[in-house]
């Protein structure tokens, strides 16, 4: 799922915060992650690093969007 989504070790995605569940979903081709976590104090961003370390084995960084619901991370371990 993640693969034709990561480009030049980049990803990009949406966070939804206060989701009633954490999940990853694919909408309209892109990328939604929706968190349990609330959007402050950097809850959210370590929620979505979490995320993607427990699901999929990756270590990312957040690039760009930490103070935004578009992020773009960087796939540091594959």
């Amino acid at each position: 799922m993640l693969d034709k989504h990561i480009k030049n070790n980049l990803l990009k995605i949406k966070v939804i915060p206060n989701a009633s569940r954490t999940e990853l979903k694919e909408v309209n081709g892109s990328l939604k992650l929706y968190l349990q976590a609330v959007p402050e104090k950097g809850k959210a961003n370590q929620a979505v690093i979490k995320f993607f370390k427990k699901e999929f084995n990756l270590k990312i960084e957040i690039k760009s969007g930490e103070k935004s619901r578009e992020k773009v991370l960087k796939v540091i371990k594959v």
